[in-house]
C-alpha cells in the first residue's frame, strides 16, 4: 500500500509588513502635520482678528470721548450777556473761546463753564503711549487710554484753516458811524480735526488709525468795533 505524503498547506499572510506599516505611519504623520498647521494658522488668524477688533473699538471709544468733549469748547453759561438787543445794545465777549493746539506731542487745551461761576480748563495730550485727559484745572491729567492694551503712536490735532471758516455777519439795529455795516460783528464757525494712530500692545503688527472732524457748537463772535457788540 502506497502512502502519499502531502506538504502542509501554507496559510495566507495576515497583517501588514514592516514596509507597509512604515508607509502608513509616514502618511498619517503627514496628514497630522498638515492638520496641525491649518489649525495653528486658523487660531493665529482668529487671535489677530480679536486683537484688531479690540484695537478698533478702543480707538473708536477714545475718538467719541474726545469729540464729545471738544464740542463743549467755549460753552458759556452767561451767553445771554453776549447778545445785543434793544435792552442791551452792547455785549460782553465770551472769555472762553481760546483753544491752544500743540503738534509735538499732540495736545489741545480749551475752556468752558460747568458751574457758571468760574471757567474750567480742559484738554487732551499724548504722553508715554497713552492719551491723557484733563477734566478740570485742579484735577490734573488722567489716562484716557491704557497703554498695556493699546499703545498710541501719534495724536495729531489741528485747527481748520481760517480761510475755510464760515463767517456770518450779525446784523445790528444801527449802522456804523461811517454809514456802513463794516463795524458789525461776525460769527465765526470753527472746526477741529484730529487723528489717532495706535498699535496693539500684544501684537505690534496690528496697527490702526482713526480720523475725525469736530464742529464746535460755540461759535466765536468777532468784534469789529472794539468792545461794543453793536453801534449804540
Amino acid at each position: 500500500m502506497l502512502i502519499r505524503c502531502l506538504a502542509p498547506r501554507r496559510r495566507p499572510q495576515r497583517g501588514l509588513s514592516v514596509v507597509e506599516m512604515m508607509v502608513g505611519i509616514a502618511v498619517g504623520l503627514f496628514v497630522v502635520a498638515v492638520a496641525t498647521l491649518m489649525v495653528g494658522s486658523q487660531l493665529g488668524e482668529n487671535r489677530k482678528l480679536l486683537i484688531d477688533t479690540q484695537l478698533q473699538q478702543d480707538l473708536r471709544a477714545t475718538a467719541d470721548i474726545i469729540t464729545r468733549e471738544l464740542r463743549r469748547a467755549g460753552a458759556w453759561t452767561d451767553a445771554e450777556t453776549g447778545v445785543a438787543s434793544t435792552v442791551l445794545p452792547s455785549a460782553t465777549q465770551n472769555p472762553q473761546t481760546t483753544i491752544t493746539v500743540s503738534s509735538s506731542p499732540g495736545a489741545v487745551t480749551y475752556m468752558y463753564s460747568r458751574s457758571g461761576v468760574n471757567p474750567n480748563s480742559f484738554g487732551f495730550r499724548l504722553a508715554n503711549g497713552a492719551i491723557e485727559a484733563q477734566m478740570a484745572t485742579t484735577s490734573g491729567y488722567q489716562k484716557l487710554t491704557d497703554e498695556t492694551t493699546m499703545v498710541v503712536d501719534t495724536f495729531q490735532i489741528t485747527e481748520q484753516d481760517s480761510t475755510a471758516f464760515t463767517t456770518l455777519p450779525i446784523a445790528c439795529q444801527k449802522l456804523c458811524s461811517d454809514g456802513t455795516s463794516n463795524c458789525w460783528p461776525t460769527a465765526v464757525v470753527r472746526s477741529l480735526a484730529f487723528s489717532i494712530t495706535a498699535h496693539s500692545a500684544s501684537d505690534t503688527s496690528v496697527t490702526r488709525s482713526i480720523n475725525s472732524t469736530v464742529r464746535l457748537r460755540n461759535d466765536v463772535l468777532r468784534f469789529n468795533n472794539g468792545t461794543s457788540y453793536c453801534p449804540t
